[in-house]
């Protein structure tokens, strides 16, 4: 199966991704509110084109199933991560100006060029292999902080979001459609997809500690 090839094939990528400095604080607790702030203005910005590359996919095939599974997956994404970033927005005083004042980092802007990348070298098929990671990768990271959680709230309430039945009966979804799309033909396109998207989601932590920005 192909979703079992590319698990295999970026292991050592979402290992280092559980293991990465930012969600060991972020479990312990020791995470600075303004680097998860950073995280945040961030991943408003990625979960944005995330969305876009969904309903892009969609109106790009013929496979009217495909189309469905992907714009089903992009209103997931709108009532689940997306609403609770609203009440951690709140909570955090982020507000819609500091979001516009805050350009995207480097490291988010070639992850979401990748996505689009994907979608035109290899369609649709190509898409959904490099969206998959984020859903795929963040619920086995929620997962795992689950068992011990963390002392912060509101980073517990992060954890919980992809622990959440709907989170994950979307990431199911998205493994079974991954694995309908895959051909023998269009496998390596779909397992260079994985990976890369596999490495940009272990650097995005970096760029969050980092709080990458674009000087010299």
């Amino acid at each position: 199966m192909f979703t079992d090839d590319a698990h295999t094939a970026a292991l050592a990528s979402w290992n280092a991704s559980k293991h990465h400095p930012f969600i060991q604080a972020l479990q312990a607790g020791t995470l600075p509110l303004s680097t998860f702030r950073y995280y945040l203005i961030q991943d408003h910005y990625y979960l944005q084109e995330f969305a876009k590359v969904h309903e892009l996919a969609a109106q790009q095939t013929t496979d009217a199933a495909a189309a469905a599974q992907l714009r089903a997956g992009a209103q997931s994404l709108e009532d689940g991560e997306v609403a609770n970033r609203q009440t951690f927005y709140h909570e955090l005083n982020i507000t819609p100006a500091e979001i516009a004042a805050t350009p995207m980092a480097p490291t988010n802007y070639a992850y979401t060029s990748h996505l689009y990348r994907m979608l035109v070298t290899a369609g649709t098929p190509g898409a959904i292999a490099g969206l998959l990671p984020c859903y795929w990768l963040y619920a086995e990271i929620g997962a795992q902080l689950a068992r011990s959680g963390s002392p912060v709230p509101i980073y517990q309430t992060w954890i919980d979001t992809y622990t959440a039945t709907d989170y994950t009966d979307a990431m199911t979804a998205q493994l079974a459609l991954t694995n309908r799309v895959a051909t023998p033909a269009n496998t390596p396109a779909l397992l260079a997809a994985f990976q890369k998207s596999s490495w940009y989601e272990l650097h995005f932590w970096q760029m969050a500690l980092d709080h990458e920005d674009w000087r010299l």
